[in-house]
């Protein structure tokens, strides 16, 4: 049985951790971009952008000023049993993980705001067994604004989704702070391609695809995004998109929903099992 005082304690110091750190394999494409580069103005930004990420990790403060709204991936196995309200203990350790960052969520009519980072947006996979674990992203709006949903025929096909993700961020521009990562969900209905987006994002930054195919199609739109020469902050260059991960999910015979999640290079999540 799991004690939901350990889930919430667990939970809150693993988000406080992750929002004080730059995902470190993040840090690694931004080094490997900052190698590659040929663009001097693109060169200046990136070890801004590196500078910021160490200072950040070494003083224990935030690399970005928008922490985000926290979004947790729960996998929950349906022999599991609680001695209290999953639910309840999840929200809590979302608040206490977020006790001393800023505040951003608010009523999206009135927009009072609700003071504490909460409610989280949250998406469960049941699966056999009693194992419980959590994964925490944190999207914040900047990049969260730029994404995009295009719902295609079928004849476009992997082309299409190709020309989709590069429509989506040569619209976006420079808003979404690049350098970025993509998140791309193929597939689905419209509302399941933006959950495979945001899932996408939690893969190890940069690790490809394991079915080939797939990788070979995270290979092509990255190849095709930096092709637009948006490069790091909008001044230019090869890295205006630092890796691409795509998820993908049977569809109807007449759709191709492609839903395309922009994350800028700020990477902040965590994963936790209990």
């Amino acid at each position: 049985m799991y004690k939901c005082n350990e889930i919430t304690d667990k939970l809150a110091k693993a988000i406080d951790y992750a929002l004080k750190r730059v995902d470190e394999r993040t840090v690694g494409l931004l080094e490997r971009a900052r190698a590659e580069e040929t663009n001097r103005r693109a060169i200046w930004a990136l070890d801004q952008i590196l500078e910021n990420d160490r200072i950040a990790a070494e003083s224990d403060c935030y690399p970005c000023q928008d922490t985000g709204i926290a979004m947790l991936f729960v996998t929950l196995g349906s022999e599991a049993t609680f001695d209290g309200d999953l639910a309840a203990a999840l929200e809590e350790g979302v608040r206490r993980g977020y006790a001393e960052a800023r505040k951003s969520i608010a009523d999206p009519l009135t927009r009072v705001n609700t003071r504490d980072n909460t409610p989280a947006v949250v998406y469960h996979d049941v699966v056999k067994g009693d194992k419980l674990g959590v994964s925490f992203l944190a999207k914040g709006a900047g990049s969260e604004n730029m994404g995009g949903v295009r719902m295609l025929t079928p004849s476009k096909g992997r082309q299409g989704i190709i020309d989709a993700v590069v429509g989506v961020v040569g619209e976006a521009g420079a808003n979404p702070c690049p350098p970025v990562l993509l998140g791309v969900g193929v597939g689905g209905t419209m509302d399941k391609a933006c959950v495979l987006s945001k899932r996408a994002l939690l893969r190890p930054c940069g690790q490809a695809h394991s079915d080939p195919s797939v990788a070979a199609l995270e290979a092509d739109i990255l190849s095709a995004v930096n092709a637009l020469g948006i490069g790091v902050q909008g001044l230019g260059g090869n890295h205006t998109a630092l890796a691409c991960a795509v998820e993908t999910c049977p569809t109807h015979i007449g759709s191709l929903p492609v839903a395309v999640t922009i994350q800028c290079h700020s990477v902040r999540h965590a994963e936790i099992i209990f």
